[in-house]
């Protein structure tokens, strides 16, 4: 799966070189084939989206998680019901081939030698449920999605930090499928009196402009991120609270974001009690010859020393690349057992029982380095906050439903913590 994505993003660096050509169109054209079309690339584990803009001579690609928009197609051309799309990025040669049967177009996405399936109907666009914001960070403007609730007044606001790879202000990480819980959770939330703040994290999506090199991300620029969303929740002086809700690696951004803030609450979802190199190490375990294990090992206490690592394995490229380095160094400096004893405002901790990357001892760790802290194990609950079986493989189906609930419980213990 892996593989698919990487290729995809350059996608992502592109953009901006990209100049229109003008395409040869044949005879023939369907006009019900002109307009919008949405779909997705049918990738090994999960879809991606992406949104095609066909006119008669010309057209554009989207690709929302990727933060790629109208990307221009280099050549388009079409025969009565089917359509045949060529997109030249910089060499690499992208060939969409479609067929309109009915509403619905179907074909291949063909890239580098792969070819996958692909499926599209026609765009409709979603509306949304909260006000576009943006807030002033290092290098330029976050976009952030701010949730209201219906009624009007003053209330406590919530800001919601997502989990770690490239996920989405939705929750949705990009190859994982879409689950959209963090969207849920902000619009439960809203619906119980609370507002809040949620965003694509820097390099992705909205916010994909913010960082365009992977070796530039830090965990000291999410926080600073976060920093920076208090400060502009401050500067509007219309919430009644700020609070923040940290969901996985999100709950180390945020509990590091309020050690140094005046806010009134801190909720960790989810969230690790160990520092990351024992959590890879724990994850790899039994998946790795001996020889890769200990070069593993060797590898995460250097990069804990703040020394890169020039010779890698070609098996651990993946994991340990010279490009993801300078996040895996700043992210191993911290310990989440000690940052969460530097919490100094009203903690909640909640974890789900179903939880398969994250166990419940995890919770109990960081309950344990602040005494004062609620701890809620939330009995079915799994790392996406929906209600999941133990097993393995039912509990991944819930990563790529959108259409099921959050725990019941989940909300309700947030709700009551947040407006105490």
């Amino acid at each position: 799966m892996k593989k698919y994505v990487i290729w995809l993003c350059v996608l992502v660096f592109l953009v901006a070189c990209s100049k229109e050509e003008s395409p040869e169109v044949k005879k023939g054209v369907n006009d019900d084939m002109l307009g919008q079309w949405q779909g997705n690339i049918e990738l090994p584990q999960s879809p991606l989206e992406i949104i095609l803009s066909l006119k008669e001579k010309s057209g554009t690609l989207s690709v929302p998680a990727q933060g790629v928009k109208d990307y221009p197609f280099k050549e388009v051309s079409y025969d009565g019901n089917k359509v045949v799309i060529t997109i030249d990025l910089q060499g690499s040669n992208i060939v969409i081939d479609g067929k309109l049967q009915g509403n619905l177009i179907t074909g291949t996405f063909k890239q580098n030698g792969n070819t996958l399936p692909i499926k599209l109907t026609p765009y409709k666009e979603e509306k949304a449920s909260y006000e576009s914001i943006n807030i002033p960070v290092n290098g330029g403007n976050l976009k952030a999605a701010l949730q209201h609730p219906e009624k009007e007044g003053s209330y406590p606001l919530a800001i919601i930090i997502a989990g770690s790879g490239p996920t989405d202000k939705d929750g949705n990480t990009i190859g994982a499928g879409k689950n959209n819980s963090l969207k849920m959770l902000a619009e439960d939330l809203a619906n119980q009196g609370i507002a809040s703040i949620r965003y694509d994290k820097r390099g992705i999506g909205d916010n994909a402009p913010l960082t365009t090199k992977e070796e530039d991300l830090s965990i000291e620029k999410y926080v600073e991120d976060v920093n920076q969303v208090i400060k502009y929740a401050i500067s509007e002086n219309k919430f009644k609270s700020i609070h923040i809700i940290g969901h996985s690696e999100g709950s180390l951004i945020g509990m590091l974001a309020a050690q140094n803030s005046n806010i009134a609450s801190f909720t960790s979802i989810a969230g690790a009690g160990r520092p990351a190199d024992e959590i890879l190490l724990e994850q790899l375990e039994g998946k790795l010859t001996s020889d890769l294990t200990k070069e593993t090992t060797e590898i995460l206490a250097s990069l804990k020393e703040g020394k890169p690592v020039a010779t890698i394995s070609t098996e651990l490229q993946s994991l340990f690349r010279p490009s993801v380095q300078p996040y895996l160094m700043s992210w191993l400096k911290y310990d989440p057992a000690k940052s969460i004893q530097k919490v100094t405002a009203p903690v909640l901790i909640i974890q789900g029982a179903h939880d398969i990357q994250v166990p419940v001892s995890d919770a109990k760790i960081l309950k344990a380095n602040n005494e004062e802290a609620k701890l809620m194990i939330v009995s079915k609950m799994n790392h996406i906050l929906k209600d999941a079986p133990e097993e393995i493989q039912g509990n991944m189906a819930t990563y790529s439903d959108p259409t099921l609930p959050l725990s019941k419980e989940l909300v309700e213990a947030i709700k009551e913590f947040i407006h105490e």
